[in-house]
C-alpha cells in the first residue's frame, strides 16, 4: 500500500495520510445514549464520516466490539469458550446494523465472517477482503478473529495485518492513552505518541497486550481516539494529531 502522506500545495485539496485503515470500532460507543443496545442515529453519524472517507479515495475495513451487548468474560462459571462464541455472535449483531446504516448513507459495502453463516454474512477471506476493498467496498468483519480466547482488538490487528491496512484506528470511549484514568486521577498525563515498548514498561493499558504484541512484532501503526465525534476518524485519516499516535 501507498503510505503517502504528501500534502499537496495551496491550491489544491489536502490528500489523505493514509489510503487503507482498518477501523475498530467500541461496541459500547455504538449504545451511547440508547436505551438499548444500538443508537441508530449515532451509527448515522458514523456512517457519513467514512463515507466522507470513501469520497476522498479511503479504503476503510471496519471491526466492532460487542460491549453493548455481551463480553465472553461475563459468562462468569460458563464454558470460556461457549461464552466467547456468544461474543462472537454480539459482534456479527453490530456488523450487520453498521451495513443498514452505511447502505442507508449510500455506502457500497459487505459484511465478512470469520465463523460461517451464509444467511447473514460472506464468509471472510484475506482475498475476498482484500478484493472488496479494492472494488471501492467498505468491509465490515463480523465475528470476532472466529477464536475464542482472544479479544476484538486483537482480531482488529490480525485483519488489518491480512488486508495490509496502513494503519489500526482505535475508536474507543477515550480521547487518548493516559498514564492512569483520567477519570480517577486528573493528573494523568495525556499522550500524544507513544510507543509499544513504553506502554508494556509502564503497564499501561491502552490495547490488548496480545493485540499490541501483534502490532509490535509487524510494525502496524496504532491511533487511539475518542470516538465520541465521529468527524475523528476523518481528521486522523487526513493526519490531524488527534488522540494518540502508537508505533514501534
Amino acid at each position: 500500500m501507498d503510505n503517502s502522506n504528501s500534502q499537496t500545495n495551496g491550491s489544491c485539496a489536502a490528500q489523505p495520510k493514509y489510503r487503507r485503515v482498518l477501523l475498530k470500532l467500541s461496541g459500547e460507543a455504538l449504545s451511547v445514549g440508547s436505551d438499548g443496545i444500538l443508537n441508530f442515529d449515532f451509527i448515522g453519524e458514523v456512517a457519513k464520516v467514512v463515507k466522507r472517507c470513501t469520497d476522498a479515495g479511503v479504503q476503510v475495513g471496519v471491526l466492532c466490539g460487542a460491549g453493548n451487548i455481551w463480553r465472553g468474560r461475563q459468562g462468569g462459571s460458563m464454558n470460556r469458550c461457549r461464552a466467547d462464541h456468544m461474543g462472537m455472535l454480539a459482534t456479527t449483531i453490530n456488523a450487520l446494523a453498521l451495513q443498514d446504516g452505511f447502505e442507508q448513507c449510500g455506502i457500497d459495502c459487505t459484511v465478512m465472517s470469520a465463523v460461517e453463516m451464509n444467511t447473514f454474512a460472506d464468509h471472510y477471506t484475506s482475498r475476498d477482503a482484500i478484493a472488496a476493498l479494492n472494488a471501492g467496498k467498505v468491509v465490515i468483519f463480523g465475528g470476532g478473529s472466529g477464536l475464542p480466547f482472544f479479544s476484538t482488538d486483537t482480531a482488529a490487528a490480525l485483519r488489518a495485518a491480512e488486508i495490509e491496512a496502513d494503519v489500526i484506528l482505535m475508536a474507543k470511549n477515550i480521547d487518548a492513552v493516559y498514564s492512569a484514568d483520567p477519570k480517577l486521577d486528573p493528573t494523568a498525563t495525556r499522550y500524544e505518541e507513544i510507543t509499544y515498548m513504553e506502554i508494556i514498561e509502564k503497564g499501561l493499558r491502552a490495547i490488548d497486550m496480545t493485540a499490541m504484541s501483534f502490532c509490535m512484532e509487524n510494525h502496524i501503526r496504532c491511533y487511539s481516539f475518542a470516538l465520541a465525534d465521529p468527524n475523528n476518524i476523518y481528521r486522523v485519516v487526513m493526519g490531524e494529531r488527534i488522540g494518540t499516535e502508537i508505533h514501534n
